[in-house]
C-alpha cells in the first residue's frame, strides 16, 4: 500500500468513525434546544394561570371592601373587564406591545415608540421544529397567554379605586382603551424593545411601573374626574368611614393575590431551560414572598403605633404594597433587602391612604397607594440592589410613563363624562348599584344599606 493510499484510507476511516459522533452531537444539541423551548413555554403557561388566579383575588378583595349594596356590581365589573381585556388585547394590544417582526414606528438602533397594528397569531396546529420561530425561546401561544394576564391585571387595579359610584358601561369603554392602547403602548417602550429600554436603560423586571403604577395613574385620573362618593367627606375635612361588607372575603382575596404573584414575578424570568434559570426563579419566589411579609408586618406595627389598634385593611394593603414594591426587581435583592423593600411599601400605604383622604381623592380599596405609590418606590428601589440601574433611567422613565398614562386617561375620562356620563345618580348611590344598575343583590337576606 502506497503512502498516498494509506492517507486516503486513514481519512476515510476517520470520517466513518467521526460521522456518527458528529451526528449524535448535533442531535443532542437539537434535543437541548427543544427542551429549552418546552420548559420556557411551560413557565409561561404555569405563570399565566397563576396570574389569571389574581383576577379572583382582585374580585374577592374588592367585594369584601365595598359596602354590601355594591358587591354584585364589583363581581360583574371584574368578570366583564377580564373578558373584555382579553379580546381587546388579542385584537390590538399584543402587537402594539410586541410588534410584528419587531417593527416599530421610529424604530432604529435606539428603539421605537409604537408598535404594529394586527391581531395576535399563534403557531399552526401541531407545529414542529421546521415551523416554529425562535425555537430556543417559547411558543407564541404561551407568551400571548402570559402577557394577556398582565394587561387584565392593570384594568383590575382601576376597578377597585372607582367602586360604588361609576356606571358599568363607561367603565368598560375605558377598560377597552386602557388594555388595547394605553397599557400596550407604554409597555412596548420597555418590554417591546422601545426607547425606555434601549435609550434610558430602564429596569422594571415584572412591572412595578409598567403594570402597577400604570393602573394607579389611570385610577388616579378616574378618581379625580369621577369625584368622591356621596357623604364620604363631611364638613371641616372629616372623613366618614364606609365599612366594607366582608373582611374575611377581602383577606381571602389578598392571599389569592399573594399566591398569584409567584407567577407574576417568577414567570417574568421568561426562561426555565437552564439550571441558572431555575435557581433564579427560586430566588424570585423567595424574595416575592418575604417582601409581602415585610409589607404586612410593617403595616401591622405602624397602625398599632399610630392608631393604638392594628388595622386589618391596612395590613392587607401592606402585604400587597410589599408585593408591588418587589416586582420591579425580585431577582437581585437578598432576602433581607427584599424584606426591607416590602416593609417600606407597607409603610407607604399607611401614610398614603389618609393623605388621599385629605386631598378628597376617594379610593375605595386603597389601589392608588398600593399600586401607584408603592410601584414608584419599588422602581426606585432597583437602584439599591441592581448595579445596572441608573437614577436617570429609573426616574425619567417613571415620569414619562406617569405623564403619558395620567394625561391620556384623564382626557378619556373627561370625554366619557361629557358624552355618556360616568357617574350614577345620587339616588342610585344611596340605594346601591346592585339594585339600581343590575337589579340583584349579593346578600338579599341581610343587605346593610
Amino acid at each position: 500500500m502506497t503512502k498516498f493510499t494509506k492517507i486516503i484510507t486513514t481519512g476515510v476511516m476517520a470520517s466513518a468513525i467521526a460521522a456518527p459522533a458528529l451526528a449524535q452531537e448535533a442531535a443532542s444539541q437539537e434535543a437541548a434546544v427543544h427542551t429549552q423551548f418546552i420548559f420556557n413555554s411551560l413557565l409561561f403557561l404555569i405563570g399565566g394561570f397563576l396570574v389569571f388566579w389574581m383576577a379572583a383575588g382582585f374580585t374577592m378583595l374588592e367585594a369584601g371592601l365595598v359596602r354590601s349594596k355594591n358587591v354584585t356590581m364589583q363581581l360583574t365589573k371584574n368578570m366583564a373587564l377580564f373578558s373584555l381585556a382579553g379580546i381587546i388585547y388579542y385584537l390590538v394590544g399584543y402587537n402594539l406591545m410586541y410588534p410584528l417582526g419587531n417593527w416599530m414606528i421610529g424604530s432604529d438602533e435606539a428603539g421605537g415608540y409604537i408598535g404594529a397594528i394586527g391581531v395576535a397569531v399563534m403557531e399552526v396546529v401541531g407545529a414542529g421544529a421546521d415551523t416554529v420561530d425562535d425555537l430556543n425561546y417559547a411558543s407564541t401561544g404561551s407568551d400571548f397567554f402570559f402577557q394577556l394576564m398582565f394587561a387584565a391585571a392593570t384594568a383590575s387595579i382601576v376597578s377597585g379605586a372607582l367602586a360604588e359610584r361609576i356606571k358599568l358601561w363607561p367603565f368598560l369603554i375605558f377598560v377597552a382603551i386602557l388594555t388595547g392602547l394605553i397599557y400596550p403602548i407604554q409597555a412596548s417602550w420597555k418590554w417591546g424593545g422601545g426607547f425606555l429600554d434601549s435609550q434610558l436603560g430602564f429596569l422594571d423586571f415584572a412591572g412595578s411601573t409598567v403594570v402597577h403604577s400604570v393602573g394607579g395613574w389611570a385610577a388616579l385620573a378616574g378618581a379625580i374626574v369621577l369625584g368622591a362618593r356621596s357623604g364620604r367627606y363631611g364638613k371641616n375635612g372629616k372623613v366618614v368611614p364606609f365599612h366594607g361588607s366582608n373582611l374575611p372575603l377581602a383577606t381571602l382575596g389578598t392571599f389569592i393575590l399573594w399566591m398569584g404573584w409567584f407567577g407574576f414575578n417568577g414567570g417574568s424570568q421568561l426562561a426555565m431551560g437552564t439550571l441558572g434559570d431555575v435557581t433564579d426563579i427560586s430566588r424570585i419566589f423567595a424574595n416575592t414572598n418575604t417582601a409581602a411579609m415585610g409589607g404586612a408586618l410593617a403595616a401591622l406595627v405602624l397602625t398599632q403605633l399610630l392608631y393604638k389598634k392594628p388595622d386589618l385593611t391596612m395590613i392587607l394593603n401592606g402585604a400587597l404594597a410589599g408585593l408591588v414594591a418587589i416586582t420591579a426587581e425580585p431577582l437581585t435583592p437578598t432576602l433581607g433587602q427584599a424584606t426591607l423593600i416590602g416593609a417600606m411599601g407597607g409603610i407607604i400605604v399607611v401614610f398614603a391612604v389618609p393623605l388621599l383622604d385629605k386631598l378628597k381623592i376617594d379610593d375605595v380599596v386603597g389601589a392608588i397607594p398600593v399600586h401607584l405609590f408603592a410601584g414608584i418606590w419599588g422602581t426606585m428601589a432597583v437602584l439599591f440592589t441592581n448595579p445596572d440601574a441608573t437614577l436617570k433611567g429609573q426616574l425619567l422613565s417613571i415620569i414619562i410613563v406617569g405623564v403619558f398614562v395620567f394625561a391620556v386617561s384623564y382626557v378619556v375620562w373627561m370625554v366619557l363624562k361629557a358624552t355618556v356620563g360616568i357617574r350614577v345618580s345620587e339616588e342610585a348611590e344611596i340605594v346601591g348599584l346592585d339594585m339600581t344598575e343590575l337589579g340583584m343583590e349579593a346578600y338579599p337576606e341581610f343587605t346593610n344599606r
